[in-house]
């Protein structure tokens, strides 16, 4: 029998990355990402909004190390990872479980769906692609 991991989320980051260093110089990114639907409600008119939590945690110096130097709180992002359980001890000793978003591995996907921007010292945005026309049409690209 078949079985398929894999979770896609379009959202928000709600802070900007928590990194971590490992000991043997490995890196993990953890974000918290927002997913919001908004709808009308039939019997008030209003408009209504919900907003989903979701906690990631990218492994590996390359994808972690993107989500280090260009994403910040509010960064709309696309991730495609595997939904882990991890099991934990909190002070009391009581065991707990917490469910996040797996990034690692080749099937891990991070898109940035912002304008690229890079923080200087201030934390501003200096970074935007460059136009169409700075690329060279005559180039040999196969397509």
């Amino acid at each position: 029998m078949a079985s398929l991991n894999q979770v896609q989320i379009i959202g928000n980051l709600g802070a900007d990355p928590e990194i971590r260093s490992f000991a043997n110089g490995g890196k993990v990114a953890n974000l918290r990402i927002a997913t919001s639907e908004t709808w009308k409600d039939k019997a008030t008119g209003e408009r209504k909004e919900k907003s989903e939590w979701h906690t990631v945690a990218i492994f590996g110096d390359g994808l972690a190390g993107v989500a280090e130097r260009y994403l910040r709180k509010g960064s709309k992002v696309f991730v495609q990872g595997k939904l882990a359980t991890r099991k934990w001890q909190d002070k009391d000793g009581n065991d707990r479980y917490s469910t996040e978003v797996v990034l690692q591995g080749p099937g891990a996907v991070l898109t940035m769906l912002d304008a690229a921007k890079v923080a200087n010292g201030s934390g501003a945005s200096g970074y935007t692609p460059p136009p169409a026309d700075d690329f060279d049409d005559d180039s040999d690209l196969p397509f």
